[in-house]
């Protein structure tokens, strides 16, 4: 079977290059059974690299130990549902993995234009292809899923080898949410490629209108919500499994999912303005260069080495290939867009500071900023080496003294937005649209100060929530309003239909409110409290309005790991509201790994967030860490708003 998953690939790299020489031959020689023809190769490569990805599911779900990438993953007392997950439980794997979506990816694209923008789609199959013949070219010869053990002898003959049994996945991968999350994370990252190719398919045959926009902003609001899942996903993850009692540690590899998110949120909002006013067609082009630059830049940072991250293979050699494809792609790409710069002029120019074309402009500049920041401050440490010799660390308070006053920006101008008209925006105007946010935001600022609050970011942050969510349910009420006295129709019925007749607006609109609710449970890092303590049977430990007592101590074995539970009775304010377990797992595999599995109670005020940290050498005490966490409960449950949001403008309008 792997012999079969090799010649799969190397069958698949022969066809996407086929592909890409018959895209490029029917271009010169204007010959659409030459593009056709590149149109069944894509197909027929997505084909056997499907093929390619069951071969490896297979021999991992057979515990085939002969296989490197299964020896290294896997083992036998390994649950099914984890050795399917172990296909990207290293880095060979893992570019299979990058190499099946992509191919995917290509195969919808085309096929979703088959009889569509024919002049441009040779161009869209040629960069679509030379994309997957890079990831085929590198998961086949440098990064192969497919490779046999042996053992070497002193005389240096060689001999297949084959173990008892494999090293199993990485104990901390193995739960659900890191099961989910890296293929939600590429689905994310490689989707980028889509737009991409359409807007140099767009730049190669001067077709600059609206034609791309259209056709990438669906693909483009696509990836933007698998890479958020990812992100919360990953968060989601970091907080319940490495027990430190956070949810976002500034690490490199989480920076790498971050600055294309955010370079996509730009160019979401930018589309808007191509499409109403014909402006920031240079700006859109270079924000889909940048998104997809940032995702093969994302897979760089976790195969180089050149960071340190609980996510990356630092055992990889791919780091240089990947400098090289990047640095073609963008020389390649600005060549494109110097060349075209004359079908990118904008239609109109600025009529005002004050309308809404300018809070597009600024929004996005200051996600660009953000963006850079965080590319800075996750590289300053290459950087560094690479200029003195040092390698100086940046960490999460470089970060935060940077991001966070970005992020408040950012968080007032999604409020101010719809505030303002398109074109021009009198004053008498905006004082009128201004006066109800302000109306609430004032008094609610007023109210936090009263009630004690001293830390000027956090009363800033809530006034801005505040502002933010009348300014949304205003333009909710104001619709739904006119349908009312229009059709007749009772409240919930009339923001139900407004949502349906306008989803792109306000599916907006809701992804907006789940911004508020997440920066909310973004607040609630600052009132944070933990406790550290040893405990024996009986002991106490108190923090917050929360106390624990020990009350006993449980052992078990299964298959994979060894496992003890120290069982704590919680109590609030005197009152007993439950029992939390918290483990500790030592697996039986590989180097015999710990791993924390957190107790938490979560409520949409306070999570109480417990972790088994360890036991005396005597074994009568046990470390136990507890923290209290305000407001978290609000970043997963904005998520998830945003989530709903984001798909309901993903939805067609309805058409009259």
């Amino acid at each position: 079977m792997a012999n079969f998953g090799n010649y799969c690939l190397i069958l698949a790299l022969c066809l996407s290059l086929y592909a890409l020489i018959a895209a490029l031959a029917g271009i010169s020689r204007r010959q659409p059974r030459f593009v056709r023809s590149a149109e069944n190769a894509a197909y027929a490569s997505t084909g056997v690299i499907i093929l390619a990805f069951l071969s490896l599911v297979y021999l991992l779900v057979t515990d085939d130990f002969s296989i490197s990438h299964v020896a290294g993953t896997s083992n036998r007392a390994l649950p099914v549902f984890y050795k399917i997950a172990a296909v990207w439980g290293a880095h060979d794997g893992s570019m299979l993995l990058w190499v099946f979506f992509a191919s995917v990816y290509s195969a919808l694209a085309v096929y979703q234009n088959r009889r569509r923008y024919r002049d441009m789609m040779p161009y869209v199959l040629a960069v679509l292809m030379v994309n997957l013949s890079f990831f085929l070219l590198l998961n086949l010869f440098f990064s192969n899923p497919f490779h046999h053990l042996a053992r070497i002898f002193a005389d240096g003959s060689a001999a297949p080898f084959l173990p008892a049994d494999g090293q199993g996945l990485n104990p901390i991968l193995q739960h659900w949410a890191m099961v989910i999350h890296p293929p939600v994370q590429y689905l994310g990252f490689i989707g980028f490629v889509v737009p991409f190719a359409f807007a140099i398919g767009a730049l190669c045959s001067r077709r600059l209108g609206d034609t791309w926009i259209r056709t990438t902003r669906r693909w483009t609001l696509l990836t933007w919500i698998f890479l958020g899942v990812g992100l919360i996903l990953g968060g989601k993850w970091a907080y319940v499994v490495l027990g430190w009692g956070g949810y976002w540690g500034w690490d490199p590899v989480e920076n790498s999912s971050l600055m294309p998110w955010l370079i996509s949120t730009a160019f979401l909002h930018s589309v808007i303005v191509q499409e109403r006013k014909g402006m920031l067609k240079v700006w859109n082009v270079i924000l889909v260069l940048l998104a997809y630059l940032l995702s093969v830049f994302g897979t760089f940072l976790t195969r180089s080495g050149v960071v340190s991250s609980v996510h990356a293979f630092a055992d990889s050699n791919l780091g240089n290939f990947f400098l090289i494809y990047m640095a073609g792609v963008l020389f390649a790409s600005l060549y494109l867009l110097i060349e075209r710069r004359e079908y990118l002029r904008s239609e109109r120019r600025l009529d005002s500071i004050l309308s809404r074309e300018s809070a597009f402009l600024f929004n996005n500049l200051i996600l660009v900023v953000a963006c850079f920041a965080v590319f800075w401050g996750t590289m300053f440490p290459v950087f560094s080496e690479w200029v003195r010799g040092v390698k100086i660390t940046v960490g999460p308070p470089f970060f935060n003294n940077i991001v966070i006053p970005i992020g408040l920006l950012l968080l007032f101008l999604t409020g101010v937005g719809p505030l303002f008209a398109w074109r021009k925006t009198s004053v008498k105007s905006l004082r009128r649209s201004f006066f109800r946010p302000v109306l609430f935001a004032l008094p609610a600022c007023a109210a936090l100060i009263a009630a004690g609050m001293e830390n000027f970011t956090v009363v800033c942050c809530l006034t801005l929530c505040a502002f933010v969510l009348v300014t949304i349910l205003e333009e909710f009420l104001k619709g739904a309003w006119i349908r009312i006295r229009r059709k007749g129709e009772n409240l919930p019925v009339a923001l139900i239909n407004l949502t349906l007749k306008n989803k792109r607006r306000y599916g907006g609109y809701i992804v907006h409110l789940s911004i508020v609710l997440m920066f909310v449970g973004f607040t609630g890092n600052t009132f944070n409290r933990e406790t550290t303590r040893w405990m024996e049977k009986g002991g106490r430990l108190e923090v917050g309005e929360y106390s624990l007592t020990m009350s006993g101590y449980e052992e078990g074995t299964t298959e994979n790991y060894d496992f003890g539970k120290v069982v704590l009775d919680v109590s609030k304010n005197g009152r007993g509201i439950g029992t939390l377990k918290p483990e500790k797992r030592v697996f039986k595999t590989g180097s015999g790994q710990a791993t924390t599995t957190v107790a938490l109670r979560s409520t949409p005020k306070e999570d109480l967030y417990v972790v088994f940290a360890g036991v005396s050498q005597d074994g009568s005490d046990f470390e136990i860490k507890a923290y209290v966490n305000p407001l978290v409960y609000w970043i997963w449950f904005g998520a998830a708003v945003m989530v709903f949001g984001a798909v309901i403008t993903l939805l067609p309008d309805r058409k009259p």
